[in-house]
């Protein structure tokens, strides 16, 4: 099958389950594409067990998207920027400090309780992972996911200041987790020296070297949209930035996730105010908005129907069963700890830990990364973990993250 063919099937998809999320059922329209691929994924299997339907076909099909490749060198840069482009800058940088300790000390509290809970989980029901593959799971599940966060979270009218915080910590912790991630891979497979040193200059490299150059291509970027007032070329340099900048990140071995966050949030504050006529403005934010829907319902499409090549043994089952709450325990803590150290100096609404907690939605990204181990026998039950949790995640935090939001604005009046 050719790419168009391929491309052709996924956006037809997209946009037939996002017709009948809307006409029937008015869920958030990532969550409705979701949900509905993964009903006829389970359908299709279910008729396959029956031996009514033959699911190969539409396997082989499925398997033909490296979720891998499509999310983190493909999809994941757009939707940065395009997320980046509506955070105010002002509002990021006042709670800053808290969006640094979350996306950072937040991200390896997390990891080290999901690692050593689930090593013992895993053993309880008699599937094998070493530690330091349950390490390698702690970093991939435990960052919150800018795609799925920014995607509910504006539809669900959260608390401003708490809206904030998790965006700007979901924006930034993906790209500390991605370079944690190659970190600890790497000592799993023997590649890298498990040593301080070592995972501190990748750090300094992927994640200060991202900045860095995140702050070079968005001044570059803005200059270029300053010299100029021409709506087309301008969303042209705009895409220049997205893919060329991404592209050299990763070929420079620096944090693309990082630089791209950075260069939106520069475009969307300091380009937007100064370098824009009100027409270049209003195309700008038409322009993104939309590339940010068709990839969102692009990308809960394929989260849906990659069910159909998963492995899910009773075992699998059983020990993901008690990972979903392990992963949100681990969350609860490594939100409350740093949140609680920081009262002193900043101030919280009363539900900010829970909302904090339970905003804290996990999607594509921990997907691609679970899905780009090696092949071995860890593999499969740490794909099963993963998934239960993303859907887990988006099905059910996703579609109470309102609820919670909204019980924190009647206590607050």
């Amino acid at each position: 099958m050719s790419l168009f063919d391929l491309v052709s099937i996924l956006l037809s998809l997209a946009a037939l389950f996002a017709y009948f999320n809307h006409r029937f059922i008015g869920l958030p329209n990532g969550i409705g594409i979701m949900l509905i691929g993964l009903l006829m994924s389970l359908i299709l299997v279910a008729l396959s067990k029956l031996g009514w339907f033959n699911t190969d076909q539409i396997a082989a099909i499925v398997s033909q998207v490296d979720f891998d490749e499509t999310v983190m060198n493909g999809m994941l840069s757009f939707l940065l920027f395009a997320g980046a482009l509506h955070v105010n800058i002002n509002r990021l940088a006042a709670v800053k400090d808290t969006i640094a300790i979350l996306a950072t000390i937040g991200v390896v509290i997390s990891s080290l309780i999901i690692s050593v809970v689930s090593f013992y989980i895993f053993q309880l029901f008699g599937v094998e992972v070493s530690y330091i593959y349950c390490l390698v799971f702690g970093v991939l599940i435990s960052p919150t996911d800018p795609i799925a966060v920014m995607g509910i979270l504006k539809k669900v009218g959260a608390p401003k200041s708490i809206e904030v915080k998790i965006t700007g910590e979901s924006l930034f912790n993906d790209g500390v987790a991605v370079v944690l991630f190659i970190a600890v891979l790497g000592v799993a497979t023997g590649q890298a020296e498990a040593s301080f040193s070592s995972v501190g200059l990748l750090f300094l490299q992927e994640a200060v070297g991202g900045a860095l150059f995140g702050i070079a291509l968005g001044y570059v970027g803005y200059w270029m949209l300053k010299s100029i007032d021409n709506y087309q070329v301008e969303m042209l340099i705009t895409i220049a930035m997205v893919t060329g900048g991404y592209a050299l990140a990763q070929h420079w071995h620096l944090s693309g996730p990082i630089a791209i966050v950075i260069a939106g949030l520069m475009t969307g504050n300091q380009g937007r105010l100064l370098a824009m006529s009100d027409v270049t403005r209003e195309r700008l934010d038409n322009f993104w908005e939309l590339i940010d829907e068709v990839l969102n319902a692009v990308l809960f499409l394929l989260i849906g129907v990659e069910i159909l090549l998963i492995q899910f043994l009773p075992s699998y089952i059983y020990s993901a069963l008690l990972i979903i709450p392990l992963v949100i325990l681990a969350r609860f803590i490594s939100v409350g700890l740093p949140v609680s150290l920081l009262k002193f100096k900043n101030t919280y609404s009363p539900h900010a830990i829970k909302i904090l907690t339970w905003g804290g939605l996990r999607g594509g990204i921990s997907v691609a990364l679970v899905l780009s181990l090696p092949l071995g026998p860890y593999r499969e039950p740490l794909i099963a973990a993963t998934y239960a949790v993303v859907l887990f995640s988006i099905l059910v935090q996703g579609l109470t993250v309102g609820k919670v939001a909204a019980m924190a604005k009647q206590d607050n009046g």
